[in-house]
This record gives structure tokens, C-alpha cells and sequence, in this order.
């Protein structure tokens, strides 16, 4: 019931943040509570769930690609761009850290600080015009910070 009541709350702060995707996927798991199927349900979405989320949001952004918007000619500009360079270094850095993050989440068991997560991002997407995608990045830069200060 704790549980349900803790979700409850992350759901009415992602509708009134308007951050849909927060919305839907906490109404999919009250759902899943409410119909008593979270012991069959939640241990492949727990084990397996980043990873097909991350296919599907990879899927999505390489579509250009798939059709045809982005040639090759289009990719030597970028790579050849201060901004492209740029964009590269970040996305391995922000790729590192989500990777931390995942690790501090799920293998160290940290998982504890999620609704501290999805509540900023929400808040960001409501405010700030930001998009919640940023748990793990956040959660990477919690986890880097805690190594660097933990020395």
C-alpha cells in the first residue's frame, strides 16, 4: 500500500508537470499492482526494461538515418563541425556517466533515490522545458561525485 501511495504522489507530480512519459509509466505500474500482476510482471521489466527502453529511444532517434534525411555527406559535416567534435565528446562523457548511474542504481542497489530522480525531472520538465530522460545521467553524476569525494 506504501508503495502505491509513493506512486501515486510521482503520478500527480508528472501530470501536474506535464510530463507524460513520468505519467504513463507510473499509471502502467498502479495498474500492474492494482491487478496483482507485479510479482509476473515486474521481474522482467526490473531485468529487462533499460535495455528494451534504450532500443526503442535509439530506434526512434535513428530514423532519419533509416529514411534517408541523414547522407554521408551530411555525417563528414558533422564530424568535420566544431559543433559536431563537440557534441562527440559530450555524448561520451553523458554516455559514461548514464552508465555509471545505471551501475549505482541497479547494481549497488541504490535505487532508493529514484523517486528523488524522477521528481527533479519532472520538475525540470515542467519549469524548465526539459524532456525526462535524465535519471541515470543525474544518477551518474551522484555516483562520479560520490567516488571522487569518497577517496
Amino acid at each position: 500500500m506504501e508503495s502505491n501511495i509513493i506512486l501515486l504522489g510521482i503520478l500527480v507530480a508528472a501530470v501536474l508537470g506535464r510530463a507524460n512519459s513520468v505519467a504513463v509509466a507510473t499509471c502502467l505500474l498502479l495498474i500492474t499492482r492494482l491487478l496483482n500482476l507485479d510479482k509476473y510482471i515486474f521481474p522482467t521489466v526490473e531485468k529487462n526494461g533499460v535495455f528494451w527502453g534504450l532500443v526503442i529511444l535509439i530506434a526512434a532517434i535513428l530514423i532519419p538515418v533509416a529514411s534517408g534525411k541523414i547522407t554521408a555527406v551530411n555525417l563528414k559535416g558533422v564530424f568535420t563541425s566544431w559543433t559536431g567534435i563537440i557534441a562527440l565528446v559530450l555524448s561520451l562523457f553523458t554516455t559514461y556517466l548514464s552508465g555509471l548511474g545505471l551501475e549505482y542504481l541497479t547494481l549497488q542497489g541504490h535505487s532508493e533515490i529514484m523517486p528523488s530522480l524522477i521528481i527533479g525531472s519532472v520538475i525540470a520538465a515542467a519549469f524548465l522545458g526539459g524532456v525526462p530522460v535524465g535519471p541515470f545521467i543525474t544518477s551518474g553524476i551522484l555516483a562520479l561525485g560520490i567516488k571522487l569525494f569518497n577517496k
